[in-house]
């Protein structure tokens, strides 16, 4: 259904270092800026984009928005780790299995305030 996800960044070099270390924890490759100075990850045949906004006005987070990334329990781990050392900010519980629900999930935001999720369905 989806073919990209795009989100605003204040600051391209920042991003890349965070999303650089998040994404190889799960085995995602490096992303490239391209000359309009977006970042650009591709995987699959979806892409996800980071840019600074066409507007000139700064970038903010959007407020109840969540991109979320498959991935198992250690990637989820990892990246969470990952992006804790690279500029990001951990949110909501610590990263695991959510008593109730059949996902082990982590959270945090990047270095401009966006949420992201790692998602893991139990016993898939």
């Amino acid at each position: 259904m989806f073919s990209h996800v795009m989100l605003g960044s204040n600051d391209i070099e920042r991003s890349k270092k965070f999303y650089d270390a998040t994404f190889a924890a799960f085995g995602g490759n490096p992303g490239m800026v391209d000359p309009k100075g977006r970042l650009i990850y591709a995987h699959n045949g979806s892409m996800f984009l980071l840019t600074p906004p066409i507007n000139g006005e700064p970038a903010t987070c959007a407020n109840g928005g969540t991109v979320g990334f498959a991935m198992t329990p250690e990637q989820a781990d990892a990246w969470h780790a990952a992006g804790c050392a690279n500029g990001g900010t951990a949110c909501e519980d610590p990263p695991g299995p959510r008593e109730g629900s059949p996902f082990y999930l982590a959270y945090l935001r990047d270095p401009d305030g966006n949420k992201l999720c790692a998602l893991h369905v139990i016993g898939s």
